[in-house]
């Protein structure tokens, strides 16, 4: 080769690099190839995918107007309605005539409730804004109208909202979307006749429109015409074969209708037929998840996860149910390559934080959530696992703060909603839980998860019909479900008709086996009546069907243990409990009970020693031997538990009650001692030990009046938990009127005292004193 051509080709070659090299800098080359791979991303519903290529877009391009209106629809998709409102909000601002995003805005703002449920009137005004330039830019356009319907809609106002929707529809009567909200529109107007024509004049203007062929199958269910639902249903899956959506909403009719046989024949011919569909052959193994029966759930995953490696949401939710079938080491290994993959993955995050829970390692799930919810803020399941993770903290505050956080991002949540209830009912505030139960129901009429919360609040109330029309309800929404037949089974023994209480026990059990409320129940049925073999010969029973449940060896422990002082029978059957869980907590506590009542004080203390050792990041045990060396008087010991666990949960409101109680009893600095229990106040609002051990620190500094008003809150707080009478609550409160010099009201308190606990030392001296 001649030097000239060498170094014409050299010179060539590197005018090619500085092209390319050129190109991969050029700022609008790469916010393009950003832009190009959201699109396909979103185009395969991929949409956390997308938004994250579409903001990689923006990033370069602050002004890229379409990254920004498209990054919108994938928040739209996610469900994030705040984001989605920031990024239509910045393509108006750089694209005023960006008409759909003016619309997405106006439909946006409309949905915007006050936490009661009302409307917010300035975002009604910001949406009239978008709505009337739409009038005076678009005035014709189908879509205008619909925006205006639903301004309307959202005020009550169906008539305008209906003259709006038939101005669409003579605008373009070939729009089947049309007809369809015009139908909604209908219904919600209680005008059932014309709605039902409009439903079919939206199939029939486009035959191929599923969203209007599901309508009508939904509208046909809505009236308990379940005959044509189905029918429409399986027309509306011969109008397309390959689409899962179809399917899903006939599984939904037949399980209204307690069809499981059908269900799963369905499902399983949809497996064959969307073979190549993610969503279509995981329908099968979601239905058992869905349902509660997870062994076939796991079955069907791991077989799921054997024929489809690569599918990122089979390997997940096989992932979730190993966490949920205790299978923690196969479930971390499964997750840590998801990690492995990408650290910042917020569902591998969210299961790290749940199986940290369930090793009771509370402190490593709460870093774990939080990091979570730093990739997603608006992540409401997060926000739920971090709400039990700091309830395992006994952080009664910051539990509920984020189970309401959950709540707001996804009102349907109802694992949340009913988190918050039960903290609701432990404080005695049955309205508010009668007002989150009302919330679901009208969010989610057709769920029966509604009238299983409210019915719980009515039992509370004693109100017993209630409560069973409740449960009947949610019995024929769910009628797969056991949990419907074990509140009602609650509401009979709660009567004491037990014979009835017993039936629907048992009928729960017959549909999930693997129940444990149901046995629970059907074995409280025999205790109140002192029939323990009964509640014993249960408890075995269940264990032949389901021999692998924990669950079900605790409760044989404890009947063992309460109902037949059998000790050597509990320590067994608690020990199998461990054996099949060696996370079980409660039974490693009531293995520990059981060991000090057959006097081996020592031996629990092992237990619980060896439990640390087991789980060095779960505080549970520190503060259970602290406890036991309490029992002891063996102050330093306890003190030095409780200290430990405040190294692995700093603030966490039990060791610091337990500390701060152990620092006075030895006259140790009242003030380190203060600290903690305002600290254990803090998490503990509705704690009457909290509120007694702060009163006692104000009572050690002399601080008498600020001490009565803490002993009287304990007492309030007691009573609220419907145990008003603790004999040292009310000696403390005596002692501290006495030193307030209120001498009446501290005779009172510490007769009280005495009579509820003849041998309180401290109640008898100071009453001595006051009679001398």
């Amino acid at each position: 080769m001649s030097r000239s051509v060498s170094i014409r080709l050299l010179l060539a070659c590197s005018l090619l690099a500085v092209m390319f090299t050129a190109c991969s800098r050029d700022p609008n080359v790469r916010k393009q190839k950003y832009f190009d791979s959201g699109e396909k991303y979103f185009a395969e519903g991929k949409y956390r995918e997308a938004a994250i290529q579409y903001s990689n877009a923006v990033q370069i391009d602050s002004r890229f107007a379409q990254a920004h209106y498209k990054l919108s629809q994938a928040y739209l998709k996610l469900s994030d309605s705040n984001r989605a409102f920031q990024e239509l909000s910045r393509t108006v601002e750089l694209a005023p005539d960006n008409y759909r995003a003016h619309t997405d805005l106006a439909n946006l703002l409309v949905t915007v409730r006050n936490p009661d449920g009302t409307l917010v009137p300035d975002t009604l005004k910001q949406a009239k804004t978008h709505l009337d330039i739409l009038k005076d830019k678009q005035p014709n356009n189908p879509e205008t109208h619909e925006a205006w319907a639903n301004y309307y809609a959202a005020q009550n106002d169906f008539a305008a909202a209906i003259q709006e929707m038939q101005q669409a529809i003579a605008a373009d009567p070939n729009r089947s979307e049309s007809y369809l909200l015009l139908a909604l529109l209908e219904l919600r107007a209680n005008l059932p006749d014309k709605a039902e024509d409009h439903f079919k004049k939206a199939t029939e203007v486009d035959p191929k429109a599923m969203n209007a062929q599901l309508a009508l199958g939904g509208f046909f269910q809505s009236r308990n015409r379940l005959s044509e639902a189905e029918q429409q249903f399986k027309h509306a899956i011969g109008v397309d074969p390959k689409s899962p959506a179809p399917r899903a909403a006939l599984v939904r009719l037949l399980m209204q209708e307690g069809k499981r046989d059908e269900i799963e024949s369905l499902l399983r011919q949809t497996k064959k037929d969307l073979s190549d569909t993610p969503e279509g052959y995981r329908m099968l193994g979601d239905f058992y998840f869905a349902t509660g029966d997870l062994d076939k759930a796991t079955s069907e995953y791991t077989s799921l996860y054997s024929d489809h490696p690569k599918d990122p949401q089979v390997k997940k939710n096989y992932v979730q149910l190993l966490i949920l079938k205790n299978r923690l080491d196969e479930a971390t290994k499964l997750n840590n390559e998801i990690l492995k993959a990408n650290p910042h993955d917020v569902d591998a995050l969210v299961y790290k934080g749940q199986m940290q829970i369930r090793k009771n390692d509370a402190g490593a799930a709460v870093d774990s959530l939080q990091s979570a919810l730093r990739n997603d803020p608006n992540n409401a399941v997060a926000h739920y696992q971090l709400g039990i993770a700091f309830a395992q903290q006994h952080n009664e505050g910051r539990a509920e703060s984020e189970w309401r956080e959950a709540i707001r991002i996804r009102p349907d949540l109802t694992d949340a909603q009913r988190a918050l209830a039960a903290l609701q009912l432990s404080r005695g505030d049955v309205d508010a839980v009668l007002q989150t139960a009302q919330q679901i129901i009208t969010a989610q009429p057709s769920s029966a998860d509604g009238f299983i919360l409210k019915g719980i609040a009515e039992l509370a109330r004693l109100k017993y019909s209630d409560a069973q029309q409740d449960a009947q309800q949610a019995m024929l929404r769910a009628p797969l479900n056991p949990t419907p037949l074990v509140q009602m089974g609650n509401i009979q023994l709660a009567q004491k008709h037990y014979a009835e209480a017993e039936k629907f026990y048992q009928q729960a059990l017959d549909k999930d086996p693997s129940s444990a409320e149901g046995l629970s129940g059907l074995m409280n049925t025999y205790f109140a009546q002192k029939q323990f073999d009964k509640a014993i010969a249960a408890a075995n029973a269940q264990i032949a069907k389901s021999p692998n449940s924990a669950n079900f060896y605790d409760l044989l422990g404890t009947a063992l243990f309460n109902g037949k002082k059998d000790l050597p029978g509990a320590e067994a059957a608690l020990r199998k409990a461990i054996e099949l869980d060696k996370n079980n907590t409660d039974a490693l506590e009531k293995l520990g009970k059981v060991q000090v009542q057959e006097g081996a004080t020592d031996k629990a203390l092992a237990l619980y020693q060896q439990s640390i050792k087991d789980n060095p990041r779960d505080v549970t045990f520190y503060i259970l031997s602290g406890e036991l060396y309490e029992s002891k008087k063996d102050w330093d010991q306890a003190k030095g538990m409780y200290q430990r666990a405040l190294s692995v949960s700093p603030d966490h409101p039990l060791a610091s009650n337990n500390l701060a109680y152990v620092i006075l009893e030895q006259g140790g600095n009242v003030d380190v001692a203060m600290g903690l229990a305002q600290t254990a106040r803090r998490g503990m609002p509705d704690s009457p030990n909290a509120a007694d051990t702060l009163g006692w620190a104000y009572y050690q500094k002399g601080v008498y009046q600020s001490a009565i008003s803490q002993f009287k809150e304990a007492l309030r707080l007691g009573e609220k938990r419907g145990d008003p009478d603790d004999a040292d609550i009310h000696c403390h409160l005596g002692l501290a009127y006495q030193k307030a010099n209120q001498n009446a009201l501290a005779r009172q308190q510490l007769e009280k005292a005495v009579k509820l606990n003849p041998n309180n030392a401290d109640a008898r001296k100071a009453l001595s004193e006051l009679r001398g």
